[in-house]
């Protein structure tokens, strides 16, 4: 036996497994395929303080080792979400995590308040690769001034763990993650998609209703270890590393980069039994390796 238990600050996980937000649904999409209860946790869609419908069709493409998409953060609302899909889900024998959004740091404070007192919700995750309407679009993320701002005002009012999931669309990573650091992040997951897009030759057009979206899956997968890695290097607080982890192997590597818990994403849409199969690799990766916890590997690449 090994153990498998790891911590972001207050939050205790069983394994270092969750499932990105945006690629599981509600978590209840998926009880049919597993036991949700073998993973650490469950980071559900994207929740801002309004309904949204989010962006035209067609808003998904497949594209070499990846997927593109542009939904646009559809969903109905923070009050839905606790009125309607939080009964359905408190009770699961995992960490359920909501995915907080927002086009101006009032909108992520008031849609903050409002899960401050779902007692089965232990912490949210900030994304700040959202666009600042403020700022005349550009992402909160994307510059260590905004993403501060946006993390020290929810930190001022949220008491359990705070995430904070940063874009990869920047010049040094290391920055942003050291800047909410500063302000009371209690951890950091990245990278969220990459800004891409592709075109239909023979329209001569764009694929994607907003032409560009956010690359995801297998090809972004070296550029977000080497992002983790170099992050581990520059900040104190946890990592939870995602980017192109299809399988146990890719997961350890994360781990080894400095990662404390990982996060699947596109693979969920190819085979929804991957989440409990890496929880499964990783375990009989400490087994053959004579490790006793999945702690003696964080950070443990040989460099």
């Amino acid at each position: 036996m090994v153990n498998l238990n790891v911590n972001i600050n207050q939050l205790n996980l069983k394994n270092p497994v969750m499932t990105a937000s945006g690629t599981f649904g509600y978590g209840k999409e998926f009880t049919d395929f597993f036991d949700l209860s073998r993973i650490g946790g469950i980071i559900v869609k994207g929740t801002t303080i309004l309904k949204r419908e989010g962006n035209p069709y067609p808003r998904m493409a497949e594209t070499p080792s990846g997927m593109l998409n542009a939904v646009g953060l559809q969903n109905k609302g923070v009050d839905y979400f606790i009125s309607q899909i939080y009964p359905q889900i408190k009770n699961y024998a995992t960490n359920i995590i909501i995915n907080v959004s927002g086009s101006t740091v009032e909108e992520y404070i008031a849609c903050t308040e409002k899960l401050i007192g779902l007692e089965k919700i232990p912490a949210i995750e900030l994304n700040i690769s959202c666009p600042n309407v403020k700022e005349g679009g550009m992402a909160f993320g994307t510059s260590t001034r905004t993403a501060a701002e946006v993390v020290k005002a929810v930190r001022k009012i949220y008491p359990k763990t705070l995430i904070v999931k940063l874009s990869p669309n920047v010049t040094d990573i290391t920055e942003i993650a050291k800047a909410v650091e500063n302000e009371g992040a209690d951890s950091v997951s990245l990278v969220n998609t990459f800004l891409g897009m592709a075109i239909d030759s023979e329209c001569k057009r764009p694929v994607l209703s907003t032409v560009t979206g956010g690359l995801s899956g297998p090809c972004i997968k070296p550029i977000a270890l080497r992002m983790v890695w170099q992050t581990y290097q520059s900040v104190k607080i946890p990592i939870i590393g995602l980017g192109g982890i299809m399988d146990a192997k890719d997961a350890i590597e994360f781990i080894l980069a400095g990662a404390t818990a990982i996060q699947i994403g596109t693979a969920n849409f190819i085979d929804p039994t991957t989440p409990e199969k890496i929880a499964k690799g990783i375990e009989e990766y400490l087994i053959r390796h004579n490790y006793t916890s999945v702690k003696q590997i964080i950070g443990g690449l040989e460099t």
